[in-house]
């Protein structure tokens, strides 16, 4: 019974071809000898052999190396696939002809040289642009922030910390500070008044809006597609989909503008997300500097991927984590000269990083730590507890937010983006206030998490009964003040705050990052159940798990590890990153020395989140908003064949185009009454079998570019395929489009099993297959077949399975 779909399904194309005769067999074999005998000049069109001009072969020309290139040809419309086999082909052409002409003359080992070298030049070119901008983006975030808390009187564009550097004072408090002046100062008023807290109230919620809200105008007017942080769009690109203007020189600019307003106007989100869509925008732009990578779609996505590495590096000044995102998260395609390559942009955008120094801590590192004790084995225990944490607060997140998204673009208020930025701010704003924790910008309070208590350090998290008498001493054991449980109330606070907010925040049309939010969310968790591991640690040394290393009277749980860890048990939880997530962790802080504490929550994190959903936040939002990705990482188990999928079905006739005997009136009516993107070319309308497969786009240019050049072109003239005409050719011109036409594209029989297509369709990258039955077409399947295939699928089959 389990076979039985597969019987009924078999046999309609059974039936239908097998009765073929052997003589329409040996006259489609005939009309293939004719074409290719000794007569026809072209007849070697498929073969790639160096000696050969491009022009001679089935592939366009080379850019820039023939004259009579049809503008556009070989380039794809918006919303399209990329076909990587036919790119690839095209690359692996154009070098071989540069190879081989690079002696002929200096000029032509010029160009042969610039070839070689255009990849890591332009590289080199995206990682200044990608440190430079990443910069400015962190100096202008920091002074728009201080700016809704106070003003530098003396030089308004210097924020806080910088203002502070001409005074004398050490600590930069607001209280200690002299030359920065926070607005109920500037008015006369006194912080610790009444009419101080709510003039500091009211300039902190005006601001807020007035960042948010010029933020929200800005992507809605000049570049909608600058908003959110673009990651799971930058993943579908990468594998190949065409989304003209999204990676724009508008959308650079307002997204590192819009990303500064919304990160300063307090949102629950983050700028670091955000920078990855900003480099590779930068990538997107100087590629085409270089045509070997702007002019072709396949190559340019290599100087994408390391664009990609770079905007991590940047970001959180991790270039090693930066290459393995890029390796593990976003690309599609990655081949080892590509991992050298984003290796060698991150390297350059940390070290402009590093020079500038936007971080001001000399680490160029976000968050940088430094623990004195080493973690204890018994600690694993709480660690991978903090990595199951991490995974359900990661699950919940997720479908909460789709939730959210889904029901955002179903009802009124996707109609109305401007107005949700503003009421989201204001509530915001109005609750975040209050609370210290929820007031500071979220790096700060994760920068707060991750900190060792010492004698500079008077926050509530540090209020324990200690003395202080040797500044350069160990840090002693000590109970928990009063302040140090007044600070667990607000962070709990704190931390269903964050995570309500951040599920309405992520989506909204500014720009927006949820790496700093989720990180911030898992830092608090982490923080509180390192306090709560200190204090049985100090009121129980005689535990057997605490016995040794905890006996000496000296500190030895350190609560912002609990806080590092949780940070990355949360991130895991929401992004299912594993390799990348610790790396990035461990150049993000500098501490080395906690990489398997790090690996335990990662790993408890990822497993308790696959346990109640494979998809990581951004493979959900590709799923929601239908975007044609087909994960890599994705198994897929039927028992379907190519015949199941394949587009016509049953009777239904096939749109094809025959090689010599259509007019151009024909092929034009064809193209006008049907909207596929490809169509198979056969030997006549009798015999389907398969000679090539051209291109609407391409098939387009090339009859727009023959009308404008020949005169005596008329509806009546033929449109040939096969390079030369049989029997009495018409008054008019042939239209001759053997250049254009694939001779050798990816075929399977009907009976191919699904599985085998659907690993073709992810790694080849293909943007369709023809179906064939003793070589006759049968059909095409494009990649939208094979998605719709895999989604009704997964929707039927019983959920033991997954």
């Amino acid at each position: 019974m389990e076979n039985t779909p597969l019987k009924i399904n078999r046999m309609p194309y059974f039936n239908r071809y097998q009765a073929m005769g052997r003589q329409d067999l040996e006259e489609s074999q005939r009309l293939r000898r004719d074409s290719d005998s000794s007569d026809n000049p072209e007849r070697d069109c498929i073969s790639l052999d160096i000696q050969r001009h491009p022009e001679q072969t089935n592939m366009p020309s080379p850019v820039g190396e023939n004259e009579d290139v049809i503008p556009g040809l070989g380039q794809y419309d918006d919303f399209q696939t990329i076909d990587w086999q036919r790119d690839l082909a095209r690359d692996r052409m154009r070098h071989r002809y540069i190879v081989k002409h690079k002696k002929d003359s200096v000029w032509d080992f010029i160009k042969a040289a610039h070839d070689a070298w255009s990849g890591w030049m332009c590289l080199f070119l995206v990682g200044l642009a990608a440190g430079t901008v990443a910069s400015i983006v962190d100096i202008g975030t920091t002074w728009m922030t201080d700016l809704k808390y106070g003003i530098c009187p003396e030089a308004f564009w210097l924020d806080r910390e910088q203002c502070c550097w001409s005074s004398n004072q050490t600590a930069f408090g607001f209280d200690n500070c002299s030359q920065w002046l926070t607005w109920p100062k500037l008015v006369g008023a006194s912080d610790e008044s009444a009419g101080g807290y709510i003039i500091a109230y009211i300039s902190y919620v005006l601001w807020a809006l007035s960042f948010a809200g010029l933020a929200a105008v800005l992507v809605r007017m000049f570049a909608p597609y600058a908003s959110g942080g673009a990651i799971p769009e930058l993943k579908t690109i990468l594998s190949g989909f065409v989304i003209r203007g999204f990676l724009g020189k508008w959308t650079l600019l307002i997204k590192s503008i819009g990303i500064m307003l919304s990160v300063a106007a307090g949102l629950s989100l983050g700028k670091e997300g955000p920078m990855v869509h900003i480099t590779i925008c930068i990538g997107n732009i100087l590629s085409y500097l270089f045509p070997k990578y702007g002019r072709n779609e396949a190559k340019k996505r290599e100087i994408l991927s390391a664009a990609a590495a770079s905007g991590v590096s940047v970001a959180f000044g991790a270039p090693i984590g930066g290459v393995l995102f890029s390796l593990e998260e976003v690309s599609y395609y990655f081949p080892m000269k590509t991992l050298w390559r984003s290796f060698f942009c991150a390297l350059i955008a940390a070290f402009v990083v590093r020079s500038i120094d936007p971080y001001g801590n000399e680490h160029s590192v976000l968050f940088y730590v430094e623990y004195s004790k080493p973690w204890i084995f018994f600690e694993l225990l709480p660690f991978i507890l903090l990595g199951a944490i991490g995974g359900l607060i990661g699950t919940l997140f997720i479908r909460a937010n789709i939730w959210w998204s889904r029901y955002r673009k179903q009802s009124r208020i996707g109609q109305y983006p401007v107005t949700e930025v503003i009421v989201l701010t204001l509530i915001n704003a109005v609750i975040s206030y209050p609370n210290p924790y929820t007031r500071m910008s979220s790096t700060r309070l994760i920068y707060l998490l991750f900190s060792q208590c010492g004698v500079a350090n008077n926050d509530y998290l540090c209020d324990y009964n200690r003395n202080y008498t040797n500044v350069n001493g160990a840090i002693e054991s000590a109970a928990a003040g009063t302040g140090v449980y007044t600070a667990l109330a607000l962070l709990f606070l704190a931390l269903v705050f964050k995570i309500v907010m951040t599920i309405f925040t992520i989506g909204i049309k500014v720009p927006a990052g949820l790496y700093i939010p989720s990180l911030c969310m898992g830092a608090i968790v982490g923080r509180i159940v390192g306090i709560a591991m200190e204090q049985w640690a100090y009121h129980y040394p005689q535990f057997w798990a605490f016995r040794g290393e905890c006996s000496t009277g000296d500190d030895c749980i350190t609560p912002g590890l609990y806080a590092m860890v949780g940070a990355a048990a949360v991130l895991g939880g929401v992004t299912r990153m594993t390799v990348a997530l610790v790396v990035i962790m461990f150049e993000l802080t500098g501490g080395v020395r906690y990489i398997v504490p790090l690996m335990a929550a990662a790993m408890a994190s990822k497993w308790v989140g696959d346990a109640f959903g494979k998809d990581g936040i951004y493979d959900a939002h590709i799923a929601l908003n239908g975007y044609p990705f087909l994960d890599n990482k994705e198994e897929f188990d039927c028992t379907t064949i190519a015949a199941d999928v394949m587009q016509p079905r049953g009777n239904a006739p096939l749109t094809v185009l025959t090689q010599d005997s259509m007019t151009l009136s024909e092929v034009e009516s064809i193209l006008e009454n049907s909207k596929h993107n490809a169509f198979p070319v056969v030997i006549s309308r009798e015999s389907h079998f398969l000679v090539g497969c051209v291109l609407r786009r391409d098939l387009m240019l090339a009859i727009g570019s023959v009308r404008r050049k020949q005169d005596d072109i008329s509806d009546d003239s033929l449109v040939i395929f096969n390079g030369f005409v049989q029997g009495n050719p018409s008054a008019s011109s042939p239209v001759k489009l053997r250049r254009i036409l694939d001779l050798a594209p990816i075929t399977v029989t009907d009976h191919t099993p699904m599985e085998t297509v659907i690993d073709m369709f992810r790694k080849l990258g293909l943007r369709h297959v023809l179906v064939t039955h003793n070589g006759r077409l049968l059909g095409i399947m494009t990649k939208k077949d094979v998605m719709l295939h895999m989604s009704h699928h997964q929707r039927t089959i019983p959920s033991v399975f997954h």
